[in-house]
């Protein structure tokens, strides 16, 4: 319900394209860690809905405060969201869900780099430093990673309360554009710094998000030495 939800409101709020939907046809046949930067609260809906129009419905982490607000909590349980709580004992439980839905085969979307950015200007910025989390669930379940950039979602809603407020009211009326962008899948290796690959990876990722949301077409993107 809620994947088909956002799938909804993605071309109400925003003018989205894609490129590189071809990378996700691993995720649809086994379980792989979609890393996203994360830039706004609309990147949520952005993402679930791009990805639900694209035929994939992840299992998502996500803030275990949006499980405090009535009925939303029950629509995140039933979607087989997983709850993170940053900062406390039950930090770990969210690596253990998500392992968990990667066992069972199904995709698990992230946002690697643990909060929202504290600028508050619309402009997009390259995704700062990344936790281990992403690398240690990839690492232990042997799954592959499938960076996903994404340009233009802070035109949406950016700034202080009131400006966000503004941007979600008017954001019908302006369709911002924003760019989505999925890059080939990464087999991690424990033993050549697997946290420095995915961070170059991601940031070329949203490089191209960010040319795409220009009006270029992205460059190819490279094919894996295990797709080879």
């Amino acid at each position: 319900m809620l994947s088909a939800w956002a799938g909804s409101l993605v071309p109400v709020f925003s003018d989205t394209t894609v490129s590189g939907a071809e990378h996700l046809s691993r995720a649809a046949t086994s379980g792989c860690v979609l890393a996203a930067n994360h830039t706004s609260f609309f990147d949520p809906v952005l993402l679930i809905g791009t990805l639900h129009r694209l035929g994939l419905r992840p299992a998502v982490l996500a803030t275990a405060g949006l499980w405090r607000v009535p009925l939303l909590s029950r629509a995140l349980t039933r979607e087989g969201y997983v709850p993170v709580y940053r900062g406390s004992r039950r930090a770990g439980d969210a690596l253990r869900h998500a392992a968990e839905a990667l066992a069972g085969g199904r995709s698990v979307l992230i946002y690697p780099e643990g909060g929202l950015p504290r600028h508050r200007t619309s402009h997009d910025r390259p995704p700062a430093r990344l936790k281990t989390g992403v690398v240690r669930l990839a690492l232990s379940m042997g799954a592959p990673v499938i960076p996903i950039g994404h340009a233009g979602a802070r035109r949406v809603a950016s700034g202080s309360r009131a400006k966000q407020l503004a941007g979600w009211v008017t954001a019908p009326v302006r369709r911002p554009r924003v760019h989505v962008h999925i890059g080939p899948a990464l087999r991690l290796d424990a033993s050549d710094r697997p946290l420095d690959a995915l961070e170059v990876a991601l940031g070329v990722t949203w490089s191209r998000a960010v040319h795409g949301l220009r009006g270029g077409r992205p460059c190819e993107d490279p094919v894996p030495d295990d797709q080879r």
